[in-house]
């Protein structure tokens, strides 16, 4: 036996000691639900213990099986290792221990100790001796005879440590196949440096494709919630991607780290007050999206607050106290100076009038009981006046007349809309109700400002915004309004933005989140993308109109093939029998209007193929079959491109949805068309 050998099987025995003790902390978590609710306490503290309880044992319920170290950290016995001298750790996605007060089998990678292993160099070891890395079975479920491999670096010893090591470079490679896995036995030194920035520090990764941003999102996500569990859990952890199929590419990541409970959602479902039920033209979409419409709903909310036209006289037993006019408009002066929420603002200005009330009270007869108060509070005089000069609305009211009433809707766009906007903004066919009419998706950014503007909406400890480039000012300024006081992690790519609306910079992006000064990190430095289809997709660069840095890669073993064909449905279709002869999953990413086509052209051909909306059964297909639209964010192993002239000319940003799809692949790229290629990549084929 080879000491190779003896070292896998100390370690795969330490595995299954590390299992057993995983198993009586999930046992030991249902105990304590049941032994909790006999402890001595007040009834709100039993409730929140046995909450705390419950949420605990369901949490260690819901772990993923999967392995439970990935990686050892042996310190140097020198003092440059200070308290750790002589020891070793295991790091894994959580902590294991026998014993709360006895010295972890497992530290969670989150922990201040296990930063060690991802910072850890020859140059600056740390106190590191050797860092272990350990190589699991692909997809491994954690059975110990899933450890097939080990690699130590040994740090500190000339050349001991130099370049990435075969099970790092075997993992940054790996196939990819199902939905997106953790990077947290990757993580490189930049980006754990992201993934620990200080939580009330809001933060925007300017990430070039394949550069991980988007794990490196999820992860400081999952660190924050580990490292600061009282400020995020408070208020919550909410996690903003692009579409469906975004949401369940990630949905496993989160988990897989130990969290779960963290809300999942697209723009769409934050906003979401109504049903989608019409569709605007896209000049109509364009203006609604744009950052003065804020300007033009509150103009329009407001205009409904009028000074008051008379005194108001209430009835109070043998007095008839009477409020002055001057007095009531002095009252909603002050009070629409204050810029308060709505809703707010309307029970200030009844608060008010009900103390000028107390005050006469008070001097004929004293203090009056807390009784009088809320009977002078629901008085006639006093709710009509209320509601002659600042009216209960709902934001389906407001939103409603001003896009069906010129007059209005010319008030409050003036000198902000052009009139040829106004008119493209203007419904044709107003409903006969607020109540009954059809709202599309950009009107539900403009209900959600203007629900804002009624009252302050519950806003979450820590966002993080995937894609957030391709937010719209309006979208931006509804999730600042959930971020409130918490912090946003940004994640995107100008390079990639493909909206009408899409961020030429991200100071102004960040403005519109209400976050002007967060700082901007760039990762420009790739794991994922081959280096060859990293510089096919920087050809694109110059015609994007942003300024970012080329990306980069560290990889050099990808593949690219780029056809022409006189039949590229049939091509495709080649191109994905060949595909399947090798390991991996398989996007086809075509025109929207040629996804159909191409599917049924699969199907026909026996391939088994899924969508990213809805995955076949049991996830066995490994053929994907999506329209450019929907590709954002996901990677494939290898990707066929169909008709990249089509895709460009599909919408007004379409070079930049080009960018997208030429990064989806990290191994090989299969360019299939008809038609000449877009001028950026006719070099490519010379």
């Amino acid at each position: 036996m080879t000491s190779l050998d003896a070292e896998l099987r100390r370690e795969r025995a330490y595995h299954e000691t590390c299992r057993t003790a995983l198993a009586a902390m999930v046992e030991r978590a249902a105990e304590h639900v049941v032994t909790g609710v006999d402890v001595s306490a007040s009834g709100a503290d039993a409730e929140a213990l046995g909450y705390a309880l419950r949420s605990r044992a369901k949490e260690m319920g819901e772990l993923p099986d999967s392995p439970l170290f990935f990686g050892r950290l042996d310190f140097a016995d020198t003092d440059a290792a200070g308290e750790h001298r002589g020891r070793h750790y295991h790091i894994g996605r959580r902590r294991i221990t026998t014993d709360l007060a006895a010295p972890p089998l497992v530290v969670d990678w989150r922990a201040p100790i296990s930063r060690a292993f991802y910072r850890a160099s020859a140059r600056d070891p740390h106190g590191v001796a050797v860092r272990r890395r350990f190589g699991w079975a692909p997809w491994s479920a954690g059975a110990a005879e899933d450890l097939t491999s080990l690699e130590d670096e040994h740090l500190g010893v000339p050349g001991g440590a130099a370049g990435l090591g075969a099970i790092l470079a075997g993992e940054l490679g790996r196939p990819r196949v199902g939905p997106m896995r953790d990077i947290v036995a990757t993580i490189q030194p930049e980006q754990d440096d992201l993934v620990r920035r200080d939580p009330a520090a809001s933060l925007c990764v300017q990430g070039a494709p394949g550069t991980g941003k988007t794990a490196v999102g999820l992860h400081r996500a999952a660190f924050l919630l580990y490292a600061h569990p009282q400020r995020i859990r408070r208020g919550g952890l909410l996690v903003i991607g692009p579409n469906r199929a975004f949401l369940h590419y990630i949905a496993e990541v989160l988990p897989s780290l130990g969290e779960t409970g963290v809300r999942q959602a697209t723009i769409e479902d934050e906003v979401g007050r109504q049903p989608i039920r019409a569709r605007d033209e896209p000049a109509a979409e364009a203006v609604k999206h744009d950052a003065r419409m804020a300007a033009v709903v509150r103009r329009a909310l407001y205009a409904r607050v009028t000074a008051p036209t008379q005194s108001v006289v209430v009835p109070d037993g043998a007095y008839r106290r009477r409020i002055p006019l001057e007095q009531l408009a002095r009252i909603v002066e002050l009070v629409r100076a204050e810029d308060t929420p709505y809703d707010i603002g309307r029970e200030r200005v009844r608060a008010r009038a009900v103390t000028v009330l107390q005050r006469q009270a008070e001097r004929n007869s004293g203090p009056p009981t807390g009784d009088w108060l809320r009977r002078m509070g629901r008085s006639r005089p006093i709710g009509e006046f209320v509601d002659r000069c600042w009216p209960r609305v709902h934001p389906e009211q407001v939103l409603a007349e001003l896009l069906t009433e010129p007059d209005l809707l010319a008030a409050a766009a003036a000198g902000l809309l052009t009139a040829a906007e106004q008119r493209t903004i203007t419904w044709a066919k107003p409903p006969r109700s607020w109540k009954s009419a059809r709202w599309s998706a950009a009107d539900l950014v403009l209900l959600d400002e203007l629900a804002g503007l009624l009252e302050r909406p519950p806003t979450y400890g820590h966002v993080v915004v995937d894609e957030a480039q391709d937010l719209s000012p309006m979208q931006c300024r509804a999730l600042g309004r959930r971020i409130g006081l918490g912090s946003v992690t940004v994640l995107g790519d100008l390079a990639q933005g493909t909206t009408p609306w899409s961020a030429r910079t991200w100071p102004e992006q960040l403005a519109h989140l209400g976050r002007p000064d967060a700082a901007v990190a760039p990762l420009t430095v790739g794991f994922r993308v081959p280096a060859v289809l990293v510089a096919l997709a920087n050809r694109l660069l110059a015609a994007l109109d942003v300024d970012v840095p080329a990306a980069r890669s560290l990889r050099d073993d990808g593949e690219l093939t780029i056809r022409q064909s006189a039949d590229p449905v049939a091509a495709t279709v080649a191109a994905v029998r060949a595909a399947l002869a090798r390991e991996g999953s398989i996007g086809v990413i075509a025109p929207d209007a040629q996804t159909e086509a191409l599917r049924a052209a699969l199907t026909e051909a026996g391939i088994a193929t899924d969508t990213p909306e809805a995955p076949a059964p049991g996830g066995t297909a490994r053929v994907t079959v999506l329209p450019a639209t929907l590709a954002k964010g996901l990677e494939y192993d290898h990707v066929v491109a169909v008709e990249p002239a089509a895709i460009v000319a599909a919408e007004p940003r379409g070079i930049g949805r080009l960018y997208v799809v030429l990064t989806r692949a990290v191994s090989r790229l299969d360019i299939v068309h008809e038609h000449p290629l877009p001028a950026e990549l006719r070099a490519a084929t010379t």
